[in-house]
Parts: structure tokens; sequence; C-alpha cells
């Protein structure tokens, strides 16, 4: 953990949230090293993040986007930033957050235009691929912590693609009838894997045909690869 020098400026407060072990063990021992940060807890799963993060107040909280079992890291994102104190101590444990919101720094090796697009959407400040420099990833909490904007480069030529010529505008529910498309599912196998009915489902698939602007279970697989829109 870092500390500040007496009379210093406070360091900003990092919550790590990623489920590898290995890989959270590699980022505190980086960010231990970094000026000016502190980091204030870890937590492998979402609903462990936003209890911590009720608990702790961070300033920051570095956030990956898949987390395994449970909510992932844009619906943690999603209610960090929806409201304080969003999530619950453990049993006995009194909060003793400030109760003001963090600002929430995507770290992740995904960068879809769906991923970018939810996490952006779900109100993530900053999006970084951890394929970044420690020096980058270093500026980006600092600037997080400022309430500033950071993108990877990869991530903002990407952005700026898209607001050049907008891809199509998919419901969370479409999106998720696109991904069980593509892995070869019938109508009836993902109405069973979403818990809704085939009807659902058909009405669904006619939406998103019409807004790629195909006729075919193959031709909507296509262009959501081609347009990076499956998760």
């Amino acid at each position: 953990m870092t500390h500040p020098a007496d009379g210093g400026p406070a360091p900003v407060r990092i919550l790590v949230c990623d489920d590898h072990v290995v890989v959270r063990a590699g980022l505190l021992a980086l960010l231990d090293s970094a000026p000016g940060i502190e980091v204030v807890g870890e937590a492998g799963t979402g609903e462990e993040a936003l209890a911590l993060a009720a608990r702790l107040a961070p300033d920051v909280v570095l956030m990956d986007l898949q987390l395994g079992a449970g909510i992932d890291g844009v619906e943690t994102t999603r209610r960090l930033t929806a409201a304080p104190a969003t999530g619950t101590p453990p049993t006995g444990t009194p909060p003793t957050g400030s109760g003001r919101v963090p600002h929430v720094l995507v770290l992740t090796t995904y960068d879809t235009d769906a991923d970018i697009t939810r996490a952006i959407e779900a109100g993530a400040t900053g999006y970084l691929l951890k394929a970044e420099r420690p020096e980058e990833l270093f500026a980006a909490i600092h600037a997080a912590a400022q309430g500033r904007t950071t993108l990877s480069g990869p991530v903002a030529g990407r952005v700026m693609a898209n607001m050049r010529s907008p891809r199509p505008s998919l419901t969370d529910r479409e999106r998720d009838i696109l991904a069980q498309l593509a892995t070869g599912l019938g109508n009836r196998e993902i109405a069973r894997a979403l818990f809704i009915s085939e009807a659902t489902v058909k009405t669904h698939l006619r939406r998103i045909y019409d807004k790629l602007g195909v006729d075919t279970r193959a031709g909507a697989v296509a262009v959501a690869k081609e347009q990076r829109l499956l998760p």
C-alpha cells in the first residue's frame, strides 16, 4: 500500500475488481509502486465489489468486464455509478463509506464495440486495455479520480469510427439473442436459455434482421461479427 508523505496530497483510493487471482496479485504489486495511489481493497466478483465500495468509499474502481459467475463488470459499473452505497456490507459490519459515487475505470482485454458501448453507457469514466503500459494505467487512474475520461488508443479509434458511422442500436435483449444465435442455437433453444417464449424470440429476430439489414440467421451473425456487435 502507498501512503502520502506528511502534508502531501491524499492518494487516489483504488478498489481492484478482477476475477483472476493472479491478475489481481499482479495489479496490486504494480499499483503498490505507483506514486499517489493507494489500493484499499480487492474483489473477485461484482457483488463483492459493490459491498466493498459501499464500505470503503474508493475514489476509483478498477473494473474488469468478465467476472465469471454472478453479475458482470458492466452491471457492476451500472450499480456503482447509479447511486451511493449500492452494495451490502457483510453481516454485522457497519458501513463506513462516505456515500459518494466512485468513478469506474474499466481495465479489460475486450475491445469489441458491444463491450465498449455497454461499459460507457453503464457510466464508466474510462476504458483501458490490459496491454497498456503501467505509466498509462497510472495516468488513467489519476484522470478518472478527477472525473476525466481516458480511452486506450484502439478504443478511442473505435469510438470515433462509430460516431462517424454509427452501428445499429440493439437492445440488451436483442444482443442476448444475437449472442445465442452466434453459437448455433435454434429458436427453441434460445427461448429455453433466456427463459422467454419462442414467439418472443421470433419477434426479436425480426427486429434484429431489420436493424442489421439482413433476412437470414447466417446474415445476422456475419454482420454482427463484421461490426463487432457480439460481446
